[in-house]
């Protein structure tokens, strides 16, 4: 397996996965102020208030779908990186009853309405398994959200045989998780595993040795804060 070679690539605004939601949501809100506008006069002060609360809430919409291009500056080999951005709430052994069924290093990071939620891939090496899973969509911060909301699991391999599980999570809000790799995909560090639409959290199970680098209550970001460093085999 070897890596591409890096490009530098325009950097890109809006994320895919935002374009219809934006371009429809710009239309709904238009019509929505020309009716007003029609209905209570164009002059009225309230429809100059309209006008600003549509705005405001389309500019958080649109910061919500940014997609910064991050490329990680340094060397991958081992390196297990923030698959998102957002703050860390779990740094703890736990029981991974889904895949492994041992014990497992769980760092989640949850991602607030005001983050990229764009998913990274964590680290090099190859994907073995990807799995939806169907759930509720109770607050992502509780800690029956990883085993019990609407989730994708993506297992990959690291050149070296460790494994590491990824698992997007849904949220309150959350209605679609999109994970845009497959089975047998080389994977690699500045690529997008996916994304998660309004709210949401990231688990990752890491081995046991693995020198984990982050504590709850950091702020990560995707594709550029290191989480663990993997032991070598």
């Amino acid at each position: 397996m070897v890596k591409p070679l890096k490009k530098i690539r325009k950097n890109i605004r809006i994320h895919r996965e935002g374009t219809q939601t934006l371009i429809w949501g710009a239309v709904a809100l238009a019509a929505f102020c020309l009716l007003f506008g029609y209905s209570f006069g164009f002059s009225s002060p309230w429809f100059l208030g309209l006008i600003i609360a549509c705005a405001l809430v389309y500019l958080i919409v649109v910061n919500f779908f940014r997609c910064p291009i991050r490329l990680f500056d340094g060397e991958t080999e081992g390196i297990v990186i923030a698959p998102c951005d957002g703050r860390v709430v779990v740094v703890e052994e736990v029981d991974e009853n889904e895949y492994f069924h041992d014990r497992r290093i769980m760092v989640s990071i949850f991602m607030s309405l005001f983050n990229v939620h764009a998913n990274w891939v964590p680290a090099d090496g190859q994907v073995r398994h990807v799995e939806h899973q169907n759930g509720r969509f109770q607050a992502a911060w509780l800690p029956k959200a990883s085993t019990d909301n609407e989730r994708s699991t993506v297992l990959i391999a690291t050149p070296d045989g460790q494994e590491i599980l990824v698992r997007q999570v849904a949220g309150a809000v959350a209605r679609r998780i999109v994970t845009y790799v497959t089975p047998g995909d080389d994977c690699f560090i500045d690529e997008h595993l996916g994304f998660i639409k309004f709210g949401s959290r990231v688990d990752l199970y890491l081995p046991l040795d693995a020198d984990v680098k982050m504590h709850v209550g950091q702020r990560a970001y995707g594709n550029e804060t290191i989480v663990a460093q993997l032991s070598k085999k």
